[in-house]
């Protein structure tokens, strides 16, 4: 052990993994990427999947249909590229509003908060996503299934803590109950596309739901 602290760091040089660089051709394929996938966003968004056609995109992009399909399959892929960018983001909002201090409640509720709050100005691209979920093929299933389970894993990890910290007791079915909150979650979104229920009212009918889940696992310590 002696030996191997007094042995010499490795300087920088030896350390630092340089990051390859795109060549101009790489980066405009780069480029050209991110901006239909920009356009797609944005229709997605608005008008829903199938209203939202290649060419509209193209469009909005700037570009031919041709360049669009030198970047992606077919429209179905691209929605999937965008459902999985937009799941990444919203996975971090929520685990950054779950870290926040407080009960296992408020942290669940911050998380879920957050996560309506990230997509609600979305709704149509939310519908799509539910609607195709029904639909697609299963190996595009299990793509989503994948997809999600960050947002899942924000859930399960926050009443995770909460068994630690005795707040949930500790038989309490964490993945069970995870996947019940989060199916909570999504079943509000309804309210919100044909209700026009807003943030005040899906947090509450939340809070609610995330009270009758947990009923049976507050520790009563």
């Amino acid at each position: 052990m002696r030996d191997i602290a007094l042995s010499p760091s490795p300087s920088d040089s030896e350390t630092e993994v340089e990051t390859p660089r795109l060549n101009r051709r790489q980066a405009a394929k780069v480029r050209t990427r991110q901006k239909v996938l920009d356009a797609a966003r944005q229709l997605f968004a608005e008008r829903g999947y199938e209203p939202a056609t290649i060419r509209d995109i193209a469009k909005g992009a700037g570009m031919s249909t041709g360049a669009v399909f030198a970047n992606f399959q077919d429209k179905a892929e691209l929605f999937e590229a965008v459902l999985a960018t937009d799941l990444v983001q919203l996975a971090e909002t929520m685990k950054a509003a779950a870290a926040a201090e407080g009960a296992v409640r408020a942290r669940l509720l911050a998380a879920l908060g957050a996560g309506y709050h990230g997509s609600l100005e979305q709704l149509p691209l939310v519908q799509a996503v539910m609607a195709r979920s029904w639909f697609q093929p299963v190996a595009a299933e299990m793509r989503t299934r994948q997809a999600i389970q960050p947002l899942v894993a924000v859930v399960t990890d926050t009443l995770q803590a909460g068994v630690r910290e005795g707040e949930l007791r500790q038989d309490a079915d964490v993945r069970l109950l995870g996947e019940l909150i989060y199916a909570a979650f999504l079943s509000n979104y309804r309210q919100a596309a044909y209700d026009g229920w807003a943030m005040e009212q899906l947090t509450e009918r939340m809070a609610k739901q995330v009270d009758a889940i947990l009923a049976g696992v507050i520790s009563r310590q």
